[in-house]
């Protein structure tokens, strides 16, 4: 039988804050959202797409010669790539003699992902670390998803799903048989306004995130993004601090509060994407007075990771 393959963008080790003790963090390719502030825009688009860093372009032209679409010209002494035409094969990426093109996304099977998960289960089990999926969103793939937490169970190695939680109940009730911790997005309390945000509304999240809670009572870490300008009102923190503690109950073993950070922006220029917004890192007080609204409703709070 062929080996079911999922598309993903990184494999990043020894990380520390995506769930306790050390973990692997795998990053599966394609999100349903289209949060203006994203800083993973590598994680949206279901298909692997070229990173091209034009400060180390020379022009010489290889890339061109390799490109089988003809997606590529040189302009102003720099390559320039027609992402309309670009496949992402990543011929181009062997051919660069600078570096300056590489690819983000590539399918690989479970297996290949348990290849490079089991390199470090020592580290796992002296940490109380793991596996976490995380995007993009996981549950964009969730079959491949599901593959995965399922060999790492096999393993014992402790599990935890990063996730916006947009989709059906029946995809997400499937995938969370194989889940010890759910880190879940808060990214707005209002609807409309995540709708405005994001791409889409927020009622599918908020039941999803209800029913993970008095259903299953798996337990979990709220993650609340603070995006100036966009949800970092205290009307809003005050509202969905209510609903974590109100809806979700002791479920919920801590929420981490996670300020807007500008590492992401060169991303966009790398993909060929626009940045269209132009937003500040909140200011370390702010941080401190959203922290002390969920921390009156009796709440583990951190701020910054």
């Amino acid at each position: 039988m062929e080996e079911m393959k999922g598309l993903i963008f990184n494999i990043q080790r020894y990380s520390i804050h995506d769930g306790p003790g050390i973990r692997t963090t795998v990053f599966l390719k394609g999100c349903p959202l289209r949060c203006v502030w994203c800083q993973n825009p590598e994680g949206q688009l279901s298909k692997p797409e070229i990173f091209f860093n034009i400060n180390m372009c020379t022009g010489c032209g290889k890339c061109i010669e390799k490109c089988p679409e003809g997606a590529i010209t040189i302009e102003n002494g720099k390559a320039k790539t027609e992402r309309v035409i670009c496949k992402g094969c990543g011929k181009c990426v062997t051919v660069c003699p600078n570096e300056a093109r590489s690819l983000m996304g590539r399918y690989v099977s479970a297996e290949q992902v348990m290849e490079e998960v089991i390199k470090d289960q020592v580290f796992y089990e002296k940490s109380g670390g793991g596996v976490t999926l995380s995007g993009g969103e996981p549950l964009a793939q969730p079959l491949f998803a599901t593959r995965i937490l399922e060999l790492c169970k096999k393993k014992y190695i402790h599990t935890a799903l990063e996730t916006c939680g947009f989709t059906e109940w029946s995809v997400f009730r499937e995938i969370l048989k194989h889940v010890d911790l759910v880190l879940y997005d808060f990214k707005h309390f209002d609807p409309l306004k995540h709708s405005e945000y994001t791409g889409v509304s927020n009622d599918i999240i908020k039941e999803n995130a209800k029913r993970i809670c008095q259903e299953l009572s798996i337990p979990m870490w709220a993650r609340i993004p603070l995006i100036p300008g966009f949800n970092d009102s205290m009307l809003n923190i005050e509202y969905t601090a209510k609903f974590i503690a109100s809806e979700l109950g002791n479920c919920v073993q801590r929420v981490s509060i996670l300020p807007y950070h500008r590492l992401g922006e060169t991303k966009y220029e790398r993909l060929g994407v626009d940045y269209r917004v132009s937003i500040n890192p909140p200011a370390e007080n702010s941080l401190d007075e959203v922290k002390k609204v969920f921390e009156r409703y009796g709440i583990q709070t951190t701020a910054g990771g």
